[in-house]
């Protein structure tokens, strides 16, 4: 295992309210069982996360609306309690897209990726995400930006019988308004009937093309990007489960080397000089056979753990490696490796398995807590969300009579 500068503190940020993401607890484990002193600035008190034994201190964060002053002043709040400088690590899209913005304000108190203003905004906004395609000959869905509502149906129906709808910058939507980041549209009344809720949502709307899947058709590649402009850590991987089903987040992932797919990343991340972690989402057209990129996400994904290598290398401990000048080794890739949510798949995690190189996002023999309280935790949730289910039920879905589209990821 490299040796990491346990000098130097690492300070996670998530922004989300998201008690049950995995990948929060992943990275304080991470870096945590290297001896790095883990800073969590997240609404995770009542988490299973804030029960590993790996992290350190807990910090109030700032609210998922809140203007970059209050981001800035909780970030320098937790400096202020550091004896010199950490490793800032944002661990959502709002989080990342922030700490970007306000590279100025904190470089003197974390050591941040070097990448030129902007470019977080740029792969994280859909818009922009399919013109930066264009130019590194990514393939990418065909992308439209309606201008109308009229003109938000007469896209929908030149896409075909189904179309992907995007709000342009995810981070912006105001929780509790039942808008989701992405969903598919079946009717060009659909499609007009968001278009609609363009002001409440903060960001414009999109339609793509609907690439269609099949089994074993959606991939992500992670990496991280260091001062030498080369990727580091990470790996190809397929999703091989998912929640929700066909489009969700990775409940069950597996390590398989796939070099067309790591070419593709690495053209990408040369044409935008992007610099640190990064989350990359694929899917391959059944019909073709190839590669479309369907998101960009400037920041860890949640399953990164999967790639955790050889050398217990993942791309959080690569940031922190190449942020404090440490050396980082040739990469020792686990093909077979699999990540499993057992929260989304319990049946799955009890069932016998024939490899050793599986981990679970919850638990773990050398920090047991997490995963004790994730039953009582989730079982609660479980019981919260059938409830609320149940009540909307019983109110009509739309006033006028636009069937709801059909959500797709979380």
């Amino acid at each position: 295992m490299q040796r990491l500068d346990t000098r130097i503190p690492a300070v996670l940020l998530r922004i989300d309210r998201n008690s049950f993401h995995h990948g929060t607890l992943g990275a304080v484990r991470s870096l945590g069982r290297a001896g790095v002193e883990v800073h969590l600035v997240a609404a995770d008190a009542h988490s299973p996360v804030a029960r590993s034994r790996y992290l350190h201190r807990m910090h109030p964060p700032p609210g998922p609306a809140a203007p970059l002053a209050e981001v800035a002043a909780a970030l320098l709040r937790v400096a202020a309690t550091l004896r010199g400088p950490a490793v800032l690590i944002p661990l959502d899209d709002a989080g990342s897209l922030a700490v970007s913005a306000l590279r100025t304000e904190l470089s003197d108190r974390f050591l941040l990726p070097a990448m030129a203003p902007g470019t977080a905004e740029s792969v994280a906004d859909k818009a922009a995400l399919a013109e930066l395609c264009a130019a590194a000959g990514v393939p990418h869905p065909r992308t439209e930006l309606p201008d109308s509502a009229s003109r938000a149906a007469a896209v929908a129906r030149s896409l075909g019988p189904a179309a992907v709808a995007k709000w342009s910058r995810p981070w912006c939507l105001p929780r509790d308004a039942g808008l989701h980041s992405t969903v598919v549209v079946r009717s060009p009344g659909e499609a007009a009937a968001l278009f609609e809720r363009g002001a409440e949502a903060g960001s414009p709307l999109l339609l793509q093309a609907f690439v269609a899947a099949g089994g074993g058709s959606d991939w992500f590649v992670h990496g991280y990007v260091g001062r030498d402009g080369r990727v580091h850590g990470g790996g190809t991987g397929r999703k091989l489960r998912a929640w929700p089903r066909a489009a969700g987040i990775t409940v069950r992932g597996e390590w398989v080397p796939n070099p067309a797919l790591e070419a593709l990343a690495a053209r990408l991340m040369t044409t935008v000089g992007y610099r640190g972690v990064f989350d990359l989402d694929f899917r391959q057209d059944t019909a073709t056979g190839t590669y479309h990129l369907l998101d960009f996400n400037p920041r860890p994904g949640a399953q990164f753990r999967l790639f955790a290598d050889g050398a217990e290398l993942d791309v959080v401990r690569a940031l922190h490696l190449d942020l404090t000048h440490r050396p980082l080794s040739a990469p020792r890739p686990l093909p077979g490796r699999t990540f499993l949510v057992e929260n989304y798949a319990p049946l799955s995690a009890l069932l016998p398995h024939q490899s050793t190189a599986r981990e679970l996002a919850w638990h773990a023999p050398d920090d047991r807590a997490p995963g004790t309280a994730l039953r009582s935790l989730w079982g609660r949730n479980v019981a919260r969300r059938l409830r609320d289910r149940v009540r909307a039920r019983a109110v009509p879905a739309s006033r006028t009579g636009v069937r709801e589209p059909e959500r797709l990821g979380s």
